[in-house]
């Protein structure tokens, strides 16, 4: 397909707008313009999909935006389904200036819309400076780079309860094998191994995507999130059947598998640090922390704590992470002072202001770890950073969304299938392929 391209919009002139021309020369261009009010009166609208306290966050850093600058920000929610509420927006001539997109495919989707502006020289060289080079892949489409990765997720930790170990006498385990064992240990002291929020498909495709990146290696792990290798390969089978024998493991499930298929994601968190636990572990990623603290008054690194995504078979130990991008649409009423306010977001410092308020992880390696509030927070977030080039993106968002991202359908659907029915790995390898060559294909 022809992807369209957009003129480049350089470095020196973009800050120029947005932070006076005395700024051209600086190594900080962001950092050395602050005060000039360069954007006063204009208004920068953003689109993404938080609400709540991320939504409350992420705030912060467009009022902190707002403060250098002097635009006025404009949040609107989109809910899930981002693409469709752009789509009808853009159709609508009402585009918002910046949006910011959960998934690979969707940032690959808009770009091939044609929707989207090639980011400003400033914004690149930050990229370039200041983040691994697989962030700049996953911000690219054709070697051009569209989207910053401001906020990451780090979907490798398995979060425990420290009573719940104690009460065992197990440790965090290192290996998959021994995260069994341990887990049958949990269970012989009364409680369940594992939550698992089966009501939520999401939460499927990142077990099986951990288990895949570290069995099979992450050139394959590419090649399956592109479909370069088809979903029947044996290490796809191989990884099902690692995974199989956690699931029918009555002993390690809370509730078993139908329990599992009935919890959903801050229920499976529930079960573990809630008022009336039902298990020791919940895997997930960095954010069971924040539905621990706010929903169950849990202190982090005392009554809940993480460990690694343990490593499977000979593999190394996985770094699977998601995240969302800053995009400047292209049919924005101000793409300058959007493209802007992506190179604020590309500087630590407009990082360090999420991660003051907590519930925020960042790629950006410039970010003193010091601005995030507490330790644990900061061990999860210099494993992502020291994951480097390692670090791969959640393969269903880097798939077409038919297969990747939609309730009751696809992959989704499948490993909840699998969940409930664990005896036919080679059945349900054939079943993601036949989804996944129609969702590729379409």
């Amino acid at each position: 397909m022809m992807r369209r391209r957009t003129t480049l919009l350089t470095g020196c002139t973009a800050l120029a707008l947005t932070f006076g021309a005395t700024a051209c020369g600086s190594s900080d261009p962001v950092s050395a313009g602050g005060g000039d009010k360069a954007l006063g009166g204009q208004t920068v609208t953003v689109a993404g999909v938080w609400s709540g306290s991320e939504q409350k966050n992420f705030q912060k850093v467009l009022d902190a935006f707002a403060e250098k600058t002097g635009a006025k920000t404009q949040f609107v929610s989109t809910g899930d389904n981002v693409s469709t509420v752009v789509g009808s927006k853009i159709e609508g001539g009402n585009a918002p200036d910046v949006v910011m997109v959960p998934q690979v495919g969707v940032l690959q989707q808009f770009a091939e819309n044609g929707w989207l502006k090639q980011l400003s020289g400033t914004t690149e060289k930050a990229v370039d400076t200041n983040f691994a080079p697989v962030w700049k892949t996953y911000g690219s489409v054709d070697g051009t780079l569209y989207g910053l990765y401001f906020k990451a997720a780090h979907k490798s930790t398995v979060w425990y309860s420290p009573d719940a170990f104690t009460q065992a006498g197990v440790e965090p385990p290192t290996t998959y094998d021994d995260l069994l064992k341990a887990g049958h240990t949990v269970s012989d002291s009364g409680l369940a191994a594992f939550s698992v929020a089966g009501q939520d498909g999401w939460t499927l495709t990142d077990w099986f995507e951990n288990i895949y990146l570290s069995q099979a290696g992450p050139e394959k792990y590419d090649a399956l999130a592109t479909h370069e290798l088809k979903w029947t390969d044996p290490s796809v089978v191989e990884a099902l059947t690692t995974l199989g024998k956690l699931f029918k493991d009555k002993q390690l499930l809370a509730g078993g598998q139908n329990g599992a298929l009935n919890t959903d994601f801050p229920g499976s968190v529930e079960k573990v640090f809630g008022p009336k636990p039902e298990a020791g572990m919940v895997y997930e990623g960095d954010f069971v922390a924040g539905v621990a603290k706010d929903q169950f008054g849990k202190s982090i690194g005392e009554d809940a704590n993480f460990f690694p995504f343990p490593a499977v078979g000979a593999g190394e130990a996985p770094v699977v992470s998601g995240g969302d991008a800053a995009v400047v649409l292209k049919d924005g009423k101000n793409t300058k002072a959007g493209m802007a306010l992506l190179e604020y977001l590309a500087t630590p410092e407009a990082a360090a202001v999420w991660a003051g308020a907590g519930g925020f992880l960042s790629p950006n390696t410039k970010l003193d770890l010091a601005s995030y509030g507490d330790d644990v927070t900061r061990a999860t977030a210099k494993s992502l950073i020291d994951a480097g080039d390692s670090v791969r993106f959640d393969m269903s968002d880097q798939a077409p969304a038919a297969f990747g991202g939609t309730k009751g359908a696809g992959e989704w659907k499948l490993l909840q299938d699998f969940l409930r029915d664990p005896s036919d790995p080679k059945a349900t390898a054939a079943a993601l392929e036949a989804a996944a060559a129609k969702a590729y294909k379409g």
